[in-house]
């Protein structure tokens, strides 16, 4: 008798252990899996929260990365200060061209490299930004009141500009953002912005930002046409292979990589820490019950079913003439600013590139998430990197050594 209760309990056992092995393989194939193969160190995330200043956030985060990586401290600096700066200037701008240009939160990959380069940096519990009763950044109120602000000294209802109106601007920026400081103290020293930028291993010549679009010459430069390219920065155009190749290689070799994409995709999902560019299902590949299902979707519904993925999927291939034919059509937009800091693999192999958002860190993978190649390839608008960052060859034909 205890033997056949050994024995049934042996089996039990076994038929559990079997049963098991599917459910474990099921969730391998309905959840993403990755595994990062290159993590590149970085400083704290953060939060944009309620302001158009992604562009500042990345920036920002890459020039904490690039001090940690020449060997400097891991700092927190100010993103505001240097959003202020560029206020002050795209104000400037439009008001010397009439009003006739765009004035928007929004901002480049360019845009940090400008202000260092300009007007230094400087710490962030030096200048929060934060002198308007928030805990964090709300912009609207703001953005509102200096866009209104400008359009009343552009229409110029006394014929002339007066000298006042750059004081009435500091004004307005000075309420929200607070003063900012000709000198501080940051840990017993005494600083301009200028000296902060100054004591950091940054020299802004050394990066260099670049794209890849068929409309323009490749190895020289062109000024990105996006509204949010307010300086006209110019960009290297590189083919798409030497374009991931670049990417690739810096991130190998442990240098992070500022991004500017399209986030507004379908496939591009926050909360689940992926983004993929799905190649959808086709008429042919399908059986008949999927089939009579199909046909009887609206192009709505088809179009929402091929981003209704919870693991890895077929993406599609991207070649320059699509991604060409996706930012001619406007259905690649300049959405968002982040930073690439890892490579990483699913588990079918897939590869992915590790981002560093600025949505705060309460998300499934604190802040992270993964974009496939395919999503990089076709919904990347530019990219910026150290010099040292890029392949020997792809340097000599950009003239850069």
């Amino acid at each position: 008798m205890n033997k056949l209760i050994i024995a049934g309990l042996a089996v039990a056992a076994a038929l559990q252990a079997s049963a098991a092995e599917p459910a474990d393989s099921l969730q391998a194939d309905t959840a993403f899996v990755f595994t990062d193969i290159v993590s590149i160190p970085t400083t704290s995330v953060k939060d944009q929260n309620k302001s158009g200043t992604c562009w500042c956030f990345a920036g920002t985060s890459y020039f904490e990365d690039e001090i940690v990586r020449m060997g400097g401290d891991s700092l927190d600096i100010s993103e505001m200060y240097t959003v202020r700066k560029c206020y002050e200037d795209k104000a400037d701008r439009f008001v010397r061209l009439y009003g006739q240009t765009n004035f928007a939160p929004g901002g480049s990959l360019m845009d940090v490299p400008y202000v260092w380069k300009r007007y230094g940096a400087v710490p962030e519990e030096v200048y929060t930004g934060l002198q308007y009763g928030e805990k964090k950044h709300v912009h609207g109120e703001l953005d509102a009141a200096v866009t209104a602000y400008l359009k009343a000294i552009v229409s110029k209802p006394d014929k002339k500009l007066s000298t006042a109106w750059r004081k009435g601007l500091k004004g307005i920026l000075d309420a929200y953002f607070g003063e900012v400081p000709e000198t501080f103290t940051y840990k017993g020293k005494t600083y301009t912005p200028r000296s902060f930028a100054d004591a950091q291993p940054i020299k802004v010549d050394d990066y260099v930002p670049l794209t890849s679009f068929t409309h323009h010459p490749y190895y020289e430069t062109f000024a990105v046409e996006v509204p949010d390219n307010w300086l006209c920065a110019q960009y290297y155009n590189v083919p798409l292979d030497e374009f991931k190749a670049i990417v690739d290689y810096s991130l190998e070799k442990g240098y992070p990589v500022v991004w500017a994409a399209d986030v507004s995709e379908g496939g591009f999902k926050w909360n689940d820490g992926v983004a993929l560019m799905p190649k959808g299902k086709e008429e042919g590949d399908m059986t008949g019950t999927e089939l009579s299902r199909w046909v009887k979707l609206s192009d709505k519904e088809r179009n929402n079913d091929k981003y209704e993925f919870k693991a890895p999927v077929e993406e599609i291939t991207v070649t320059p003439e699509l991604r060409q034919e996706m930012y001619d059509s406007q259905e690649t937009t300049d959405d968002h600013g982040m930073e690439l800091v890892g490579i990483a693999t699913d588990q079918k192999g897939n590869r992915y590139y590790k981002v560093k958002n600025s949505w705060d860190s309460n998300q499934k993978y604190d802040g992270f998430f993964y974009v496939s190649e395919p999503y990089f390839l076709a919904k990347t608008v530019d990219i910026l990197v150290h010099r040292d960052a890029i392949p020997k060859d792809t340097a000599k034909k950009l003239r850069l050594k």
